[in-house]
């Protein structure tokens, strides 16, 4: 049979190849595009084959199919479609296209646990019988009929990973195979699935795998190897959270000579024993914990939680102590000035030098090639004690971090699947706000709400800056060779590039930018910030100076620039990524940690942003992104004493107020670009063509919500009448539309406070006499648009002479020529 797989995986890959065993002919592999240059396994396998790979990222746009997309896939001729493990959206008219339709594989026995964590909901709610399901795909979301389930027993003890490894991989690459053969027999069922026992779970995730201690002890252990490795449950113990591994439900004779560990909600204290950390529930039952992992990553035996806390070593095994012998003895050839390394046996200390660095990390390599080490890797452990543990969590795969996990809201619009991050981002995560507040942020194209974002509080801004704090003062980012953080930065703008169009399409729903524009200059520009200032990150120098004065001249003085800490960004909402850029480069490029709350009314691209730096791999809490209220977030910031720098750009009231509270909080150094009046003066020899589109891009580029906008334009008398005939021509050939219309010259103003600002603004113009020459009023039409507006005879005394607009609102005044 002609058989097209579509997805991704090892899981994938299995299946592909025990299809091509089984003699059928597989006429296309439909998998995602390759992730930093290394293709998916299913991809490597096939292209081996030499079966044609197709690597689309995204198969419909605006949840219409992509027609060259589907041509493609339909030449390949496929009979069938085989699903092994899919995250892409696939469209009906490629579901339903092949002679037999197309199966997926589910691991779950349907209609229980439909959605993309049912591993693990299997789990936490104690199923006791598991399994997969091959159904054949409809429309809905794991609705399909059944063709094929196969059970299996739930252990007590199993784990995500024991029960995958045992039974759901390698029987579901079996049931795969024999749902082909039944297809290809024509014996392949299609059982309705019945709407008794169906049941739907979110997906896990870190923030939402917080353990309820009000339970008893079997559900206790359920929610705990239920999100066994990831996302990991965990709670609050000692002030820290602590994740918990490795749960047994177990009896009564285990807890003799233990050590009482008190934690918060539980129905009683913990008791660290020999054999691990018992736990009880709240119908006194037991389970015990084998290990835990700490906010820093290490992971220790659950046993050992009182003899030496987070840096507690795990016990080696036979293989691993042969391999730390061997490191020992690299140690010994590279440090010749120390007669013998020990635990606490400093690598730099004892005389190693860069050279050294790579040294060890080539031998490292040779003596384990899975444990592959960067050279910042030995900079952050620079005891044998703390390297050891660091390689042995490398070779058990323990110091891999978390897969970001994202909660996108995803819309398909200007013609592809745009991915939005809607939630705080703190420490590396993206996380709720207290109290799950959230507030609507608005399309102001037509009014419409985008989503809801998280409200961030006050412990929200706390939180932040402390993450900000330990990542410059006990993170791999303060210690950080600059070269290495200035290939991080060029990293991310990379990143940024490959994200340009989706990243230019969110600032133009969000903001209502011009897409155009904004691809050129709100996503451009930050690009091109990022890149220079990647450069700089090794070429930040202090200066010597000689000491004339000084008898004998042995003296020397000399400045040595370094990075100040925590530093507080706030911007406005005119150029959401790009005042971004301008401010984060910058303290980025220093080894600087930063806190950044965008405008309220613009927060999407500055989530996404966070998304693309987390996974350009800069450390955890170097970036926090906490969209809020300037009242309060804002504030906290101004008055936070462990935040030694704040930049805004905004109002010149609140950037008094903001200079107030940095200097009574800790005098804390700011940075502030406030608001303004800037003229341009037209004189009778000017080049009219070019004097007039100098004024008409001064005023109304983007839509006048711009820092550098012209705010008043003095024209000499005597050209002065020809200058406006010209301006209101150039005026009405203006395109008002919705912004991402490749042909719009002018998108709506931001958001409606601002809109009815303008307005008022031009009514107070009239009212003192001005001349309004065109526009002044709001577009008929939904959404936020204001016409184009040109003012002239505008003496200095009038509000409009005096005041910023910051719109789209020309200001004419006439001057003689002395």
């Amino acid at each position: 049979m002609k058989i097209a797989v579509i997805g991704q995986s090892l899981f994938g890959q299995e299946v592909y190849k025990k299809l091509r065993k089984e003699g059928h002919m597989i006429v296309g592999v439909f998998t995602i595009p390759d992730k930093d240059g290394k293709a998916d396994p299913l991809a490597t396998e096939a292209e081996k084959d030499g079966v044609p790979t197709f690597k689309f990222p995204r198969w419909r746009v605006k949840g219409k199919a992509i027609a060259e997309v589907v041509d493609q896939y339909k030449a390949t001729g496929a009979e069938l479609n085989v699903l092994p493990f899919c995250s892409q959206f696939i469209p009906m008219e490629v579901i339903d296209h092949p002679k037999h339709g197309s199966i997926i594989y589910h691991p779950s026995l349907l209609p229980r646990h439909r959605g993309a964590s049912a591993i693990n909901w299997t789990l936490i709610h104690g199923d006791k019988v598991g399994g997969f399901t091959i159904f054949w795909a409809d429309d809905g979301l794991d609705t399909g009929p059944i063709l094929l389930q196969r059970e299996c027993h739930v252990d007590p003890n199993d784990t995500v990973n024991t029960i995958y490894k045992r039974f759901l991989f390698p029987e579901g690459v079996k049931g795969m195979v024999e749902a082909v053969r039944l297809i290809a027999e024509g014996k392949a069922p299609r059982i309705v699935q019945p709407q008794e026992g169906a049941t739907y779970e979110c997906i896990q995730k870190k923030e939402n795998a917080n353990i309820d201690w009000n339970q008893s002890a079997e559900a206790l252990h359920n929610w705990i190897r239920g999100n066994d490795k990831v996302p990991g449950a965990w709670a609050e113990i000692d002030g820290q959270k602590i994740t918990f591994y490795g749960s047994t439900l177990v009896g009564n004779d285990i807890v003799a000579n233990g050590q009482l560990l008190e934690i918060p909600g539980a129905s009683q204290p913990g008791m660290v024993t020999k054999t691990g950390l018992v736990l009880f529930g709240n119908d006194g039952k037991m389970l015990l914990v084998k290990n835990l992992q700490f906010e820093d990553g290490k992971m220790i035996p659950a046993a050992r939680y009182f003899q030496s806390g987070s840096s507690a070593a795990v016990k080696l095994t036979a293989e691993e102590e042969t391999f730390a012998t061997k490191m020992k003895a690299v140690w010994q050839s590279i440090l010749t000035n120390v007669s013998q390394v020990e635990d606490s046996t400093d690598f730099f200390k004892s005389g190693a030098a860069s050279m050294d660095v790579v040294r060890l990390v080539e031998e490292v390599k040779l003596c384990a090639s899975s444990c592959q080490l960067q050279n910042e890797d030995v900079y952050m452990n620079t005891t044998f004690q703390d390297f050891m543990q660091m390689c042995v969590r490398k070779l058990r795969g323990e110091d891999n971090d978390e897969e970001l996990i994202v909660d996108y809201v995803e819309k398909e619009i200007n013609k592809m699947t745009v991915m939005m991050p809607h939630q705080l981002f703190i420490k590396g995560e993206f996380v709720d706000a207290e109290g799950g507040k959230t507030y609507k942020t608005i399309n102001p194209t037509d009014g419409t709400v985008i989503c809801d974002v998280s409200l961030a509080q006050t412990s929200d801004v706390n939180k932040a800056v402390a993450a900000a704090k330990e990542a410059f003062e006990e993170g791999e980012w303060g210690k950080m060779n600059p070269r290495d953080r200035g290939r991080l930065i060029y990293k991310l703008a990379d990143l940024m590039e490959q994200h340009q169009e989706e990243l230019a399409t969110i600032e133009a729903i969000d903001s209502g930018a011009v897409y155009t524009l904004a691809l050129k200059t709100h996503v451009g520009m930050s690009i091109q910030t990022f890149r220079y200032f990647a450069g700089w990150c090794d070429k930040i120098q202090g200066s010597t100076i000689p000491i004339n004065q000084a008898r004998p001249n042995r003296n020397l003085t000399f400045t040595k620039k370094e990075p100040i800490g925590v530093c507080a960004i706030v911007i406005p909402w005119n150029y959401p990524l790009m005042m971004l850029a301008w401010k984060a480069a910058a303290c980025l490029a220093a080894g600087n940690t930063m806190v950044l709350k965008p405008a309220q009314v613009t927060p999407l691209t500055a989530l996404k942003f966070a998304e693309l730096a987390a996974k350009a791999g800069l450390p955890k809490g170097v970036i926090n992104i906490l969209p809020g209220s300037g009242a309060l977030v804002g504030q906290c910031l101004s008055d936070h004493p462990d935040v030694r720098k704040l930049g805004f750009t905004g109002s010149t009231e609140v950037g008094k107020h903001i200079m107030k509270s940095c200097a009574v909080s800790n005098i804390k150094k700011v940075s502030l670009e406030l608001g303004g009046k800037s003229p341009l003066i037209i004189c009778s020899d000017c080049d009219m063509d070019k004097a007039v589109r100098m004024g008409m891009s001064s005023v109304f580029f983007n839509k006048g919500e711009n820092c550098i906008a012209a705010g008043r334009l003095f024209v000499e008398d005597s050209i002065h009448d020809q200058f406006l005939v010209k301006v209101v021509e150039e005026v009405k050939k203006m395109k008002i539309g919705d912004p991402l219309d490749r042909s719009t010259d002018h998108g709506p103003q931001n958001h409606k406070a601002h809109l009815d600002k303008l307005v008022e603004y031009c009514q107070i113009g009239v009212k003192e006499g001005a001349t309004l020459v065109c526009g002044g009023k709001q577009v008929q039409r939904p959404g936020f648009f204001f016409e184009p507006t040109v003012f002239t005879d505008v003496q200095d005394h009038m509000y409009i002479a005096k005041e910023e607009s910051f719109g789209p609102v020309m200001i004419i005044s006439k001057f003689k020529m002395m």
